[in-house]
Order: structure tokens, then sequence, then C-alpha cells
């Protein structure tokens, strides 16, 4: 069957965009780092299979996603929205918050007067193309003129439904002066090459287990079953990764794209809970997807075992990115806190433009509870 004339059109695009690659971090005492660059700790789920044909297969129902008219992706009902507390978050300096911007984008307030952004994509495509690529069904719910002044930027990988460069380079030009852009090692490289003009004054790179500490801030790279790719060519390149922003009195945990996986074990040996997460919930249809994303299953199952106190779902409602409807992950995630025992107030999505703040939510708990009789 011939590809559609926009698939081609993709496919040429991504390969001639192709090249060889030779990791310059490469550290042979690191078990993840391949001369080529990265790989995960553990080896893929096989309950998970790939597509027969394997890596072209993959690619093929990818590009398929991309340029198909995403009519049997539709959400069943019309995803609700609120406007932002705009008044809220440019006077908050005092309180842990987090608004979700959609998909994996969120403005995290870490109650201590820092704002960081995590993944923002403000993009009408998650795609190097403007004509093909999972088109946003939701506009951002926090607008890039809405935002207050971002301190540090969060990346979890390379992919482009969570790194735009158009993106960063708004945030980098900024009022007042960039953030600080905290990433994964390899996409400090791509950020000096599209967007901070060679200048490595507001880049971190960090390695999986690495800490930077920012304004009272530690932020923490770790490891999660995953990979990265902007092309066909540079798959895993650059490395991936979940990110912890902790400080005393509150710890938070941030998902990114990730596969169920040892490392979840590994991330609860080292922390002693969370206190707030963004757990993504969305892109888990066809099944060998969940090598790399998780179902709401198992975003459950992750927050049981991070002893996280409330948890967001995220990376759904936004792009269009699995086979299953772009609403479908909150229906499932019903199911699997109740088959888990999960409160509904301990894991719940939020809509496009709202925030969520522990305080603000304590007091509706207790007033739901006094309520009852």
């Amino acid at each position: 069957m011939r590809l559609p004339l926009r698939a081609a059109i993709l496919t040429l695009t991504l390969l001639a965009a192709g090249c060889s690659h030779v990791n310059p971090y490469y550290d042979a005492a690191r078990p993840h780092h391949r001369p080529e660059g990265f790989a995960n700790n553990y080896p893929s789920n096989p309950a998970y299979f790939r597509p027969p044909q394997g890596f072209f297969a993959g690619w093929a129902a990818r590009i398929r996603n991309w340029t198909d008219d995403g009519s049997s992706r539709l959400p069943l009902a019309p995803i609700p929205t609120v406007k932002p507390d705009l008044a809220f978050i440019h006077a908050n300096t005092t309180e842990p918050a987090l608004t979700w911007i959609g998909h994996a984008s969120f403005l995290f307030q870490t109650g201590t007067g820092v704002n960081i952004l995590l993944d923002p994509v403000f993009d009408e495509r998650a795609s190097p193309l403007a004509f093909a690529g999972p088109k946003r069904h939701q506009p951002p719910g926090l607008a890039l003129t809405e935002l207050p002044r971002i301190d540090a930027v969060l990346i979890s990988h390379s992919h482009y439904d969570h790194l735009s460069v158009d993106s960063l380079r708004a945030l980098y030009k900024q009022s007042g002066g960039p953030p600080t852009f905290y990433v994964p090692l390899g996409i400090d490289l791509w950020l000096e090459r599209n967007v901070t003009g060679g200048k490595r004054d507001n880049i971190v790179r960090l390695d999986w287990w690495d800490k930077a500490s920012f304004r009272g801030l530690d932020l923490h790279l770790l490891p999660v079953h995953h990979w990265s790719a902007r092309t066909p060519w540079d798959r895993n390149a650059t490395l991936w990764g979940a990110w912890a922003v902790t400080r005393p009195g509150f710890n938070f945990f941030f998902s990114g794209d990730l596969g169920y996986s040892k490392d979840i074990g590994d991330i609860a040996a080292r922390f002693d809970g969370f206190d707030l997460a963004a757990i993504g919930i969305g892109a888990y249809q066809p099944v060998w997807y969940r090598n790399s994303h998780v179902s709401p299953d198992e975003a459950v199952r992750i927050h049981r075992e991070l002893r996280v106190k409330h948890s967001v779902g995220m990376h759904w409602g936004t792009f269009p990115m699995g086979q299953e409807r772009i609403d479908q992950g909150p229906r499932d995630l019903a199911a699997a806190r109740q088959a888990q025992g999960v409160p509904e107030d301990a894991f719940f999505v939020l809509k496009h433009g709202e925030t969520w703040r522990p305080r603000a939510a304590g007091k509706a708990l207790d007033a739901r509870l006094d309520a009852k009789p």
C-alpha cells in the first residue's frame, strides 16, 4: 500500500535529517552508557511485544498516527478546561502549586518563590513539520504570555511532545533574562545548537542519579525505561529521565515518559516518598507502546510504590499520541484506582489550566468530611 503524500514527505524529511552519532559523554564505567548513546537499565518487558518487523514498523506506526485524521481517537465528550487563576499564579511565592498546561507541560511553583516549567510545549503540533504530526486538541491551559517569570526549565527527553524548539526559544528570551535549563546528557548540546546560540551559561546537564542545587532546591535526574529520538537515525543519542524536585518539607516527582520497570523500585529505595507527582496515563495503546509509556493501571502502581500522597495524571487529552481515545486515560485511571484501593483524591486529573494546591485540596477534603453525617 502506498503511503499518503504527507506520510511520504514526513518519512523523507526524517530520513534526510539522519546522521551517525558518537556519544561525547561516553563513560565505560556506567552501564547505561554506549559509545553511540545510551541504554535502559533493564530489559524491555517481554509481555509487551514489539511490532514483528521491529524498528521500521514502529516508525511506520508512528507516522500513520501522525498523518491520519485522528477521528478514532477523538474524545467521547468535550474535554473540560478552566481559566487559569492568574492572580494566584503571579502572586504565589509561598505555596506549592501545580498548574497543568497540557500533555506533559506543567508550571510547578515550589513554595519557595521558584517557578519551574516541566517539558514546556506550546506548539500546535508535536512534530518537526507544520502540516503533519499529532495536532493539539486543546489549547495550552496557560499561554506563554500568561506565565510568571520562569526560573528553571526541566526537560525529560528529546521527543517532540516534550522538547519544543520554539517554546524554549521564547523562554530563553523572556523578560528579565533566560531561565536555567536542566537537561539529560546530550540535550545540552542540542540546546546550544538550537536555542542559546552556542552559549552554555544557563544550561546544566545531568546523568542518572546526578543532583543539581538551585535556590534551596535539589533537582535529581532519575533513571526510567524509555528512549529518545528526533529522527529515525538518532535513537538514544541523548539521555532521558524522570525528575525529582526536593526541599525540606516537600518532594515532587515528574515521570516524563516511562515504561514500567525495576527503576521504580530503585527510585523508591532512595527517596522517602513524595508529596506530589505527575505521572503519565496516556498513549498506552497499542500494547507495545507500554515498553515506552505506562497504562493507568501501571501509573497507579507507580503511585503506590513511590509512596506518593497525591498524583496528577498527565500525557492525555492534548496530543493524540496513542491509538486509544485521548480521553480514555482518566476512565481507565478510575478503574485502576478502585482495583488497587487508592482513593479518588490521591490520584486524579486536572482540567487544562487548572492549578492544584495541597493546602486548598486539604481544606476541600476537610469540608467533605465535616459534611458527612
